[in-house]
C-alpha cells in the first residue's frame, strides 16, 4: 500500500506522479473504513482528496503553511503529515481529533473548528512573513459554504489590499451542511457552468489573479495550477471544483445526510447507531411545523444547521417561505431575526451552542438592547454535546446568561420544553433562549408551567439541610443526588429545578435558609461565570454554605463524556461524597 509508505510530505512528493490517483484511491478507502467504525466527517473528506495530495505534493509544509477552513476536512492531510497511522490501525483511532490540531503536529497551525476563518488567518501569517522577510507560501482552503460568512468576505476584502503572495483555495464541492443558500452561491454556479470565464468574475473585483479547475478530482490538473501559482507575490485564487462524498455511493447521493456520519455498514450505508426515534430535533420540528400551520407569522431562521431541530429536507419544504437558511452566518441570521420580530413576525433562530458564540454581539446588541421578543434555540448544549475542544458546548450559560434582557431558560423534560417554546413564541416583551437538555428525551407527569414572565424556581421534592439546584439537563442527576444522600446518611434533600438561567428566585433562595445549611448547585456547563456562580453570589453574605458543581475549563482536545463527568466528579456517588465531606465541615464548626 502506497499509504503506509508516507510518513511526511516529503515521502509524498517522491511518489510517481502516475501513481497519485492510486494514493487517492487507497485514502479513500481508509477513510471509508474508518469512519464506519467510529464515526465522524465522511462527505467533506471524500471530496477533498485528490485536493489535499496535490497541495502537498507541490507546496512544502510545514515551511508553505496551509490553513484549513473550519478544518473538520483535514483527515487526509493528517494523513499526509505522518498521522496515518490514525486512520489505518484501529487501536490507533483515537490518537488525533477530528480538527486541525498544533499539539499533534508542525503541520497544523491553529486549532480551528469555526468557519470562514481561514482567509483571515493566512492574511495575518503573510504580513508575519512580510515583515520578517521570509518567503514561504501561504494557502488558505476554504469551501463555498464558509464563504457564505462575514469574515470570509472580511479575509478577502483585505487580502487584495495586502497586495502580497497569498493562496486561496475555494474547494466547491455545491453543498454546505444542507444545501447552499444566497446569491454568491448562485455566482458560483455560473463560474462552474462557464469554466470560471465570466464578465463580472466576483474574486477579480476584490483584487484576485483566478484560476479555475473544473475536475477537483483530476490531480494532475491541480497540481499544474498549484504548480503555476507557487511563488505567487500576488493574491490568487483557486477555484476548484469538486464532488462532496465522491467515491461513496450513499454519500454521493445524500451529502446532507453523510457530511457527520454515524457508525455505519459500509455495504448496506445504513447508520449502525441510529438516531433515536424520541429527539428533540424531530420534537422540534414537528411542533415548529405545526405553529407555522396555525400563525402565518412563525418563522424559522436557521444558519446551515436545520437537522438540530429536525428540519430535514421534508419539513423544509412544508415551511415554504416561513423557513429562512441564511447559510454559515450566525451574525447575520440574529440581526435578521431580531428585524423580523421588530416588524412583527414571530423568528425562531436555531442553531448548535458552539455557534452562537461567533454572534455575540448581534445578541447582546441588536436583540437584547432593543428587547426584541425573538425565540433562540440553543441545542447540541452540555457535556454530551460535541465532545471535542473546538465544538464544546459548556461555555453558553456563561456566555448568554449575563446579557442583560434576555431570559435564558433551561428545560429537563419535553413537556416543559414544549411548555417553553409555547410561552416564548407567544410572548411580546424579551428575547427569550432555550437550552434544550442533550442527555436524552425525559418525560414528567407533574404539571409544568405555562408562562415564564417572572424567575420562579420549582421545588419538586422538600426536604431539610441539603437543597440540590440542579439545572436543564442535570436534573436527572439531582434526583440521583437526592435519592443516594437519603440512602447513604439519611438526609431528605430539598431538590429544585430553577428553569432560569438568568435571573434569580430570591424569595426562594431566602427559605431555604431557614431549613437548610447547604445549598448545591448542579449545571451541565463551565462553573467560571456559570449559573452557580451567580447562586454562591447571591447567599455570599449569608450564612448559606455554597458548593458549585459543574466543569472547569480544562477541556481536552477531545473526550467521552463519562470520563470528563469522573474527572470534574460529576458522577452521583462522587457529588455525594463531596457533599458529606462539606457537611460534616459545617457540622464540626
Amino acid at each position: 500500500m502506497l499509504l503506509e509508505q508516507i510518513k511526511s510530505p516529503e515521502d509524498l512528493k517522491k511518489i510517481n506522479k502516475n501513481e497519485l490517483s492510486v494514493l487517492a484511491e487507497e485514502i479513500r478507502n481508509v477513510l471509508i473504513k474508518k469512519i464506519s467504525r467510529c464515526g465522524g466527517h465522511l462527505a467533506s473528506n471524500l471530496g477533498i482528496v485528490e485536493l489535499t495530495v496535490a497541495l502537498h505534493y507541490v507546496f512544502d509544509s510545514p515551511k508553505d503553511k496551509i490553513i484549513f477552513d473550519v478544518s473538520h476536512q483535514t483527515y487526509v492531510h493528517k494523513m499526509l503529515t505522518g498521522r496515518v497511522a490514525a486512520f489505518l490501525y484501529e487501536e490507533h483511532y483515537d490518537d488525533v481529533s477530528g480538527y486541525s490540531n498544533p499539539e499533534e503536529s508542525e503541520h497544523d497551525f491553529f486549532n480551528i473548528g469555526h468557519t470562514s476563518t481561514s482567509v483571515s488567518l493566512a492574511c495575518g501569517l503573510a504580513k508575519a512573513r512580510d515583515i520578517i522577510g521570509t518567503k514561504e507560501d501561504v494557502v488558505a482552503v476554504i469551501g463555498d459554504a464558509a464563504l457564505d460568512g462575514g469574515e470570509a468576505f472580511e479575509g478577502l476584502n483585505f487580502a487584495g489590499e495586502l497586495g502580497s503572495g497569498l493562496i486561496v483555495v475555494v474547494n466547491d464541492n455545491d453543498m454546505s451542511i444542507p444545501e447552499n443558500h444566497g446569491t454568491l452561491c448562485s455566482h458560483l454556479s455560473q463560474l462552474r457552468g462557464c469554466n470560471g470565464k465570466v464578465e463580472n468574475n466576483y474574486f477579480e473585483s476584490l483584487g484576485f489573479e483566478y484560476y479555475f479547475v473544473k475536475d477537483g478530482h483530476d490531480i494532475a490538473s491541480i497540481v499544474e495550477v498549484f504548480r503555476k501559482v507557487k511563488n505567487t507575490s500576488r493574491p490568487v485564487l483557486v477555484h476548484c471544483c469538486t464532488q462532496k462524498g465522491k467515491g461513496y455511493h450513499f454519500a454521493e447521493i445524500d451529502r446532507e445526510k453523510w457530511h457527520w456520519a454515524h457508525q455505519f455498514d459500509i455495504a448496506t450505508g445504513r447508520f449502525i447507531s441510529n438516531v433515536p426515534a424520541e429527539n428533540y430535533g424531530a420534537i422540534a420540528g414537528d411542533y415548529l411545523i405545526k405553529k407555522m400551520e396555525d400563525d402565518p407569522r412563525v418563522v424559522v431562521v436557521a444558519a446551515s444547521t436545520p437537522l438540530c431541530i429536525g428540519f430535514n429536507a421534508e419539513r423544509r419544504k412544508l415551511a415554504g417561505k416561513q423557513y429562512v437558511d441564511v447559510g454559515i452566518a450566525e451574525q447575520h441570521a440574529v440581526s435578521m431575526t431580531a428585524g423580523i420580530a421588530k416588524g412583527g413576525g414571530k423568528p425562531v433562530f436555531a442553531t448548535n451552542c458552539t455557534f452562537y458564540q461567533r454572534a455575540y454581539d448581534q445578541i447582546e446588541q441588536e436583540m437584547c438592547i432593543t428587547k426584541c421578543p425573538a425565540t433562540m434555540i440553543v441545542t447540541h448544549a452540555g457535556v454530551f454535546g460535541h465532545t471535542n475542544n473546538t465544538h464544546v458546548g459548556l461555555y453558553d450559560i456563561a456566555l448568554l446568561s449575563n446579557i442583560n434582557n434576555l431570559i435564558y431558560l433551561a428545560p429537563t423534560n419535553r413537556e416543559e420544553y414544549v411548555a417553553m417554546l409555547d410561552w416564548s413564541i407567544a410572548q411580546e416583551n424579551n428575547p427569550v433562549a432555550i437550552r434544550v437538555p442533550w442527555n436524552g428525551v425525559h418525560h414528567t407527569n407533574r404539571q409544568v408551567s405555562k408562562s415564564y414572565c417572572k424567575t420562579k424556581y420549582n421545588i419538586v421534592m422538600q426536604g431539610e439541610q441539603v437543597a440540590i439546584v440542579a439545572l436543564g439537563s442535570f436534573f436527572q442527576l439531582g434526583e440521583e443526588v437526592v435519592s443516594l444522600l437519603n440512602e447513604k446518611i439519611g438526609i431528605e434533600a430539598t431538590l429544585i429545578n430553577p428553569r432560569f438561567i438568568t435571573g434569580y428566585d430570591k424569595a426562594l433562595l431566602d427559605a431555604l435558609k431557614d431549613k437548610h445549611k447547604l445549598t448545591v448547585t448542579l449545571e451541565d456547563g463551565i462553573l467560571v461565570g456559570g449559573f452557580g456562580s451567580k447562586i454562591a453570589q447571591y447567599y455570599s453574605t449569608s450564612n448559606m454554605r455554597v458548593m458549585n458543581c459543574g466543569f472547569s475549563m480544562d477541556i481536552p482536545n477531545s473526550y467521552k463524556p463519562e470520563e470528563l463527568l469522573e474527572k470534574n466528579r460529576l458522577t452521583s456517588n462522587q457529588i455525594v461524597e463531596d457533599i458529606i465531606t462539606v457537611m460534616r465541615d459545617i457540622g464540626e464548626n
